[in-house]
């Protein structure tokens, strides 16, 4: 076994850096989009110093430094405490950046193969900006602002996101008052008409009354 093998790794599974892993190094290991941090995240979303893993033993813990847009462990929002990370935790940081914790690099390949197992029907492919459902692709492609709020909706995996997120991801040049709630209801019925398109038997994009929109991403 090699010598970084006993060591804990994340696995990025969605955002810009999807499929890269990170070996903790040491305890202190900080997470966000500072320039300083061990792990630097592009998304807007993220806090410049977003969270901290630090060991403890042969623990290790996850602490969330106040950030702006919080952070989430098994889909539980962490608050002020610390919480114990145990292999397989799912971590998201903002809403916008999905990680899996794997307690060594020798269990990585089992992680990676299960979490390949979860993909739903709806896939995108971030590089050319393309949609696929199944096996079909969203053809003609989706407008910019659909494609921005579907991309924010598939990163959240099921979570609801708010309108005033919605603006803040769709429109960034927008205030956040410059954009009407009739703009979001259209938009989110464009967009939905799109994937009815290409499957007519499930509704992909969900109105949480009082609260937002989520993604219902069956598995394929």
């Amino acid at each position: 076994m090699s010598e970084t093998s006993d060591k804990p790794i994340l696995v990025i599974t969605e955002g810009e850096q999807a499929g890269q892993r990170w070996v903790i190094e040491r305890s202190g290991f900080t997470i966000g989009r500072g320039g300083e941090c061990d792990l630097i995240l592009p998304e807007r979303q993220v806090s410049r110093e977003h969270v901290k893993i630090h060991r403890e033993g042969d623990d290790y813990y996850l602490e969330d430094l106040d950030s702006k847009n919080g952070t989430w462990v098994n889909e539980i929002q962490l608050k002020a405490d610390t919480i114990r990370l145990r292999d397989g935790d799912d971590i998201s940081i903002a809403m916008a950046v999905r990680m899996t914790f794997v307690g060594s690099e020798a269990t990585a390949p089992l992680v990676l193969n299960r979490l390949a197992a979860q993909k739903g029907r709806l896939q995108l492919d971030r590089d050319a900006r393309r949609v696929f459902i199944g096996d079909i692709e969203v053809d003609p492609p989706l407008s910019l602002p659909q494609y921005r709020l579907l991309e924010m909706l598939f990163d959240g995996v099921g979570a609801v996101r708010t309108r005033e997120e919605v603006v803040a991801y769709v429109w960034p040049e927008a205030a956040s008052d410059g954009v009407s709630e009739q703009a979001i209801d259209a938009l989110v019925r464009r967009l939905r008409d799109r994937l009815n398109e290409f499957d007519t038997e499930h509704q992909y994009v969900v109105t949480v009354r009082g609260h937002g929109f989520r993604l219902d991403n069956p598995e394929s």
